[in-house]
């Protein structure tokens, strides 16, 4: 099925299969070579997100983000990425504080286009639509969350084009091109949104380590220039809507995100 999903692409752009198929539930990837011999990533969307990203990719135009050779329907081909180092890694054996500060310096170079934004993002409001309908049945951490969201989208401030998912598993080493981002979900609104994932990753025990909140906020808080208390407010935020939609699509992980969302409001507190 795989070959077959791949062969008119390949026909298409002129490529030819360079490694074997890499499968998700949301897309298909295929390491490739271009006419000329240069490595690339053939990536085939199976659901609307993934195929709307590869218009904000091409919008970034390879400016902290992977370059976007072609795109047409479902599909994308992007330069290849190398396989290591990888931050995920680097968060789990010692390096988390510069791993963090790698997204951070990601997320500024994205933020830094101000032109015309792509048609289609998706506005921060309607991000959160699942969290404020998680909090009307379940109420409890979850209307916190959802108080604490309304509070933060009423005062929405320095919108920008957002990746949306910016974690350790989406920014990766393009060798001489530095650390860019792949598969973003195409936001728009406050800057101060888009380091909040940076704190659920690279896994849940890393995430609720002891001390690692108090200590990451600092240093995102600096870096990126964003008022510390409100960024908090944001992590608290975004840790309940990611459990509403863990929750909405019965996956696992929710209360890991719930957990995360009480540390915040006791980070919030203190």
């Amino acid at each position: 099925m795989s070959a077959l999903m791949f062969s008119p692409y390949l026909d298409h752009w002129n490529l030819v299969a360079d490694g074997t198929a890499i499968i998700t539930d949301y897309s298909r990837l295929l390491p490739v070579r271009m006419r000329d011999g240069s490595k690339a990533m053939l990536k085939i969307a199976l659901v609307p997100e993934e195929r709307f990203g590869a218009s904000v990719m091409a919008w970034w135009d390879g400016v902290g983000a992977a370059k976007v050779f072609e795109y047409a329907g479902d599909a994308l081909l992007m330069e290849r990425a190398l396989p290591d180092p990888q931050l995920d890694i680097m968060a789990v054996n010692g390096e988390d504080d510069e791993a963090i500060r790698v997204l951070c310096s990601t997320a500024a170079t994205l933020h830094g286009k101000t032109d015309e934004p792509p048609s289609g993002l998706i506005p921060l409001e309607r991000r959160f639509d699942s969290l404020f309908a998680a909090a009307a049945v379940h109420g409890g951490i979850f209307r916190h969350s959802a108080d604490a969201a309304a509070e933060l989208l009423a005062s929405q401030s320095d919108s920008r084009v957002l990746h949306g998912d910016l974690h350790h598993g989406n920014v990766l080493n393009f060798g001489p091109r530095g650390w860019l981002a792949i598969d973003p979900k195409g936001l728009i609104g406050d800057r101060s949104f888009e380091y909040c994932c940076l704190f659920g990753n690279p896994d849940p025990c890393a995430a609720l380590r002891r001390g690692r909140l108090a200590r990451q906020a600092g240093i995102v808080s600096r870096t990126a220039a964003i008022d510390r208390p409100r960024l908090l407010k944001w992590i608290h935020a975004w840790a309940g809507l990611s459990a509403a939609m863990m929750l909405a699509d019965d996956a696992g992980g929710i209360d890991a995100r719930l957990d995360l969302a009480r540390l915040a409001a006791a980070e919030m507190a203190s």
